[in-house]
């Protein structure tokens, strides 16, 4: 099987950490965003994996070259001179999707994190019979986004509904889809929307069916999107493979630590935190709701809670660091300074407080 990923621009709403890495390539949970994905696919035997992108290809090819061999899958990119929207990739990718095989293929958003329940997804797309099966997850509150109208029974989905201003339903579109390479004959080569122009003329052919995703759901292209998709990835991670998590007298709540990180005595750390590769948290830190990316050193008696640590970052000692604070690669925040949702571009030093949030150029 294959699958696309659709890859995108520049990630902005996730700067200044897609300064440094493109935004799949920026760490969540301790690895890359796009990498959980791939994971995934690989083991409901996907073996060809599409990136559709249209910024800075040579550096997502040559990061997941590792990874290719490591997974024993194909991983190519199919680049946009022009930004095609999330249906014009799938065009601009026939030959590569459309193999002659006839078997379906999946498009992911790269953005989505979930338990990625494939396998389920496939078996309710055969049982169907029809064109294309999109995932939709419930929302509390539907009146935000596009909602997907479907008849409960069979899944079929009968019409989309953006923004409702009246109840109509609470099932939105997850990002995730199985569709039959007939599909790729209904898109032209150009910019436009697999959500607003492919699907609804699908779901008015009675072809398209909807499956309702088990488990939790989030889009972690922004900074608190990220760090509420970390709580639930982490929530999700205790229920199935409890041992990865950390464990002792000085974690509260669910705590994931790479195992070449170094923490000092008398830390309180947790719930919801995520301490990347080679990282070093010295004496009496306290961390709770935030990553801290591969390289950090975090100095004595700092606190950092609901933020994210860049790569290579230093946090200095008496440091407090909160209200969604994101630092970019290699910041330095000086002894005692206190930052109040500062968002601080790579290579800097912080040398006085931030104390409202704004961003350091």
């Amino acid at each position: 099987m294959k699958a696309l990923i659709l890859v995108g621009g520049f990630g902005t709403r996730l700067r200044p950490l897609t300064l440094s890495f493109p935004k799949p390539l920026v760490d969540f949970a301790n690895k890359p965003m796009i990498l959980h994905q791939i994971e995934a696919l690989k083991e409901v035997g996907v073996t060809e994996v599409v990136l559709a992108i249209n910024y800075r290809p040579e550096v997502m090819i040559n990061f997941l070259k590792d990874f290719e061999d490591k997974l024993g899958i194909t991983i190519t990119c199919s680049q946009e001179t022009e930004p095609l929207g999330t249906a014009g990739p799938l065009a601009l990718a026939r030959d590569k999707l459309a193999d002659g095989s006839g078997e379906p293929f999946f498009v992911l958003n790269s953005d989505v994190i979930s338990e990625y329940p494939f396998a389920e997804l496939i078996e309710f797309h055969k049982r169907h019979g029809g064109e294309a099966t999109i995932m939709v997850t419930k929302v509390d509150e539907p009146s935000k986004y596009g909602v997907v109208v479907m008849e409960e029974a069979s899944g079929r989905v009968e019409r989309f509904v953006e923004k409702p201003k009246i109840f109509v339903g609470n099932k939105i579109n997850a990002g995730i889809y199985l569709l039959n390479p007939s599909v790729l004959e209904r898109i032209e080569l150009r910019p436009t929307s697999i959500e607003k122009e492919v699907f609804p003329k699908i779901a008015a052919d009675q072809q398209l069916y909807a499956m309702v995703l088990p488990g939790f759901w989030m889009d972690v292209g922004q900074p608190r999107d990220y760090i509420t998709g970390l709580r639930l990835y982490l929530d999700s991670l205790k229920k199935k493979s409890a041992a990865r998590l950390a464990t002792g007298a000085h974690v509260v709540g669910n705590v994931l630590v790479h195992e070449s990180a170094k923490i000092g005595e008398g830390c309180l750390i947790g719930p919801d935190v995520a301490i990347g590769p080679g990282c070093a948290v010295d004496d009496g830190v306290r961390l709770s709701r935030c990553t801290v990316m591969r390289g950090v050193r975090i100095k004595k008696h700092a606190c950092i809670s609901n933020s994210i640590i860049g790569w290579h970052s230093t946090v200095g000692q008496w440091a407090r660091i909160e209200n969604m604070t994101i630092l970019g690669e290699d910041v330095h925040v000086c002894d005692e300074v206190y930052s109040n949702g500062g968002v601080v571009l790579p290579h800097k030093e912080i040398k006085s407080s931030i104390l409202k949030p704004e961003i350091v150029m």
